[in-house]
Order: structure tokens, then C-alpha cells, then sequence
């Protein structure tokens, strides 16, 4: 009896173990470690210095957040390209809420970027299932639209460390046991969405919308509220990641974000985020957002030139896309021949 219990558990350990060898997030660790190390070897101070290990923690955490919002998007087929103008609005928001209302508690700053981000990202979810217009040319407008309202709301001022509170900017700096704070909010953000796209039944069907929205609505799913709510947990995050820019960075201006939409896109879909949706982790954009700023960190301190590392980051999103492509017809083929087995 005992010798079959260890059997089983050792057949259970070694399935599991194939499974992590096959994940596409395991892929993309070990290319982020083998970076890390070859940079390291090149400029020991990249890892090994105070600044170098703090930074590679802290200046991807930033950008977790909104690639962990994105990629729930993309996982209902559907994307958000106002991430970056939600997140200079909220920023500029939280500096001008210091600043107007003196004394006001560092958390209702924190809530109000999340309500806020919420309801710009309810705007872009409404749009979206309610107009049945593709979210690509939704969230392109309101990226314009959002970046405009921001420009004329700030116009030339900008947000300085000394109009927001030291306990507020210490955020940005601070560490808890060698862990940048700010690092350890980006986790257990990424922690409570990977829990609920996994365990949570609103979470599987995001993942059932973005295989095949008809089959789900004929199924009897509410297409439309989870599209909705996708926009909205983006939204939210956008704004968390707005709060959090103001505190890293001290200063904001109107151009706060931008770029932002683009770089969480290429996180999640380099992290193996299906751009087709219905595929993916937001383990994957967490780490591809890693990955990113790593690279951009890494390919300086390799002699690689700025255009390359631009053409680097591209290759690897058009590498990601075939790969997601070359995947999807292989399981298509299976699912053929097992049909015909039958």
C-alpha cells in the first residue's frame, strides 16, 4: 500500500513538474535570469550593487500593475489603450488632492486614484459592450481624449515632491526587508488577480468569453457585464499604478504615462498572453513586464545601441504573436485528429 502511495505521489511530482517545464512563464523566467546573469557578469554592480538590486525590483512594479490589468483585458479578445492616460490623469489627480485638500489621509488618496482609474475604465468598458465598437478603436479614442483632458487640466503646471507629503514620497523609496514597498503592492495585487482568474468562476469565464464570445453568450453567460468589469479592474489598476508613479517619481507633468499602453500590451503578449484572448496568465504579464524593463536596463551595459534595443523588444512581441499563432493551429491539428481517431 504504501509502495503504490509512492508511486502515486511521485507520478503526481513528476506531472507537475513537466507542467512547470512546459509553461510558457517558465520560458520567459529563464530568459529573464539568463539576461540578469550575463549582464551581471558583464557589470557585477547590475545585480549585486544596493541600487542595482533595488532597482530591478522596483522599476518594473509600476508597470506590473497596469500589465496585470491589461492582460485581463486582452484575456475577454479585447484590448485597452487608455492604461497610459489613466495613469497620468490619476497621478495628477493625487498630487492636485494634496495639494487642495491639506492633511487628507494618504489612503483616501489611494482609493480615490482606484475609484477614479474605476470609472474612467467603466467609460471604455460601456463603449465597448454596449456600442459593440472593437475595443482597439474605443480605447484609441479615449487614449486622446484622456491625454487631452489631462493637457488642459495641467496645462503648464506640474506636480512637485514638495507639494505632496514625505510619508507619501517615502512610498516611492522605502523597503521592507531589502523589498521596495512599492514592489510588495505590485505582488500582492498580482497574487489576489492570478487567485481570482484561477479559482473564481467570474475568472474562468473571462477566459471562456475570450475563446469564443458567441459560444458564451449562447451558453448563458453575461458577456457583457464581464467585458464590463475587465474595463473596470484595468481602469482601477491604471489609477493604482498613477498613485504609485506620483510617489516613485515626485514630479508630474502632463505627459505622466505616456508610452505606458504600448509597454503593458508588449508585457502581457510577450508574458504569453494570447492576443486572440482566451489564453494567458497574469503571472506572464507580470514577469513580461519584468522582462521588459530588464532588457532596457541590460542591453546599455551590453554596448547594444539605443535604436537595437528598441528592434530587440519588437522581436520579441512578433516572436510571441507566431509563437501564440504556431500554438493555436498545433491544438487545432490535435483536436482534428483525435476527431477523427474517434
Amino acid at each position: 500500500m504504501s509502495t503504490l502511495t509512492a508511486e502515486t505521489t511521485g507520478s503526481r511530482l513528476a506531472s507537475g513538474l513537466g507542467g512547470l517545464l512546459k509553461a510558457r512563464e517558465t520560458g520567459i523566467l529563464i530568459a529573464l535570469a539568463l539576461i540578469v546573469v550575463v549582464t551581471t557578469a558583464k557589470n557585477p554592480n547590475f545585480l549585486f550593487s544596493s541600487d542595482g538590486f533595488r532597482d530591478l525590483l522596483l522599476t518594473p512594479s509600476i508597470l506590473l500593475l497596469v500589465a496585470v490589468g491589461q492582460a485581463i483585458v486582452i484575456i475577454t479578445r479585447n484590448v485597452d489603450l487608455s492604461v497610459g492616460s489613466v495613469l497620468g490623469l490619476t497621478a495628477y489627480l493625487t498630487g492636485r488632492l494634496f495639494i487642495d485638500i491639506p492633511g487628507i489621509p494618504i489612503v483616501a488618496v489611494f482609493l480615490a486614484g482606484l475609484v477614479f482609474g474605476g470609472l474612467l475604465g467603466l467609460i471604455n468598458g460601456a463603449l465597448v459592450a454596449f456600442a459593440r465598437v472593437p475595443a482597439l478603436v474605443i480605447t484609441l479614442g479615449t487614449l486622446y481624449a484622456f491625454r487631452g483632458i489631462n493637457v488642459l487640466w495641467t496645462g503648464s503646471d506640474r506636480i512637485n515632491a514638495s507639494d505632496m507629503p514625505k510619508p507619501f514620497l517615502a512610498l516611492g523609496t522605502q523597503s521592507i526587508l531589502f523589498i521596495p514597498v512599492l514592489t510588495i503592492i505590485a505582488v500582492v495585487v498580482l497574487v489576489a488577480a492570478g487567485w481570482f482568474m484561477r479559482n473564481q468562476r467570474a475568472g474562468r469565464e473571462l477566459y471562456a468569453i475570450g475563446s469564443d464570445p458567441d459560444a458564451a453568450n449562447l451558453y448563458g453567460l453575461n458577456v457583457t457585464r464581464r467585458v464590463l468589469s475587465a474595463f473596470v479592474v484595468s481602469g482601477a489598476l491604471a489609477g493604482l499604478a498613477g498613485v504609485l508613479y506620483a510617489a516613485r517619481y515626485g514630479t508630474v507633468n502632463s505627459q505622466a504615462g505616456s508610452g505606458f499602453e504600448l509597454e503593458a500590451v508588449g508585457a502581457a503578449v510577450i508574458g504569453g498572453v494570447a492576443i486572440f484572448g482566451g489564453s494567458g496568465t497574469v503571472w506572464g504579464a507580470a514577469i513580461g513586464a519584468y522582462l521588459l524593463f530588464t532588457i532596457n536596463r541590460a542591453l546599455p551595459i551590453l554596448g547594444v545601441q539605443d535604436f537595437w534595443q528598441r528592434a530587440v523588444v519588437g522581436v520579441l512581441i512578433l516572436g510571441a504573436i507566431v509563437l501564440d499563432r504556431l500554438l493555436a493551429l498545433r491544438q487545432s491539428r490535435k483536436l482534428v485528429e483525435a476527431r477523427d481517431i474517434e
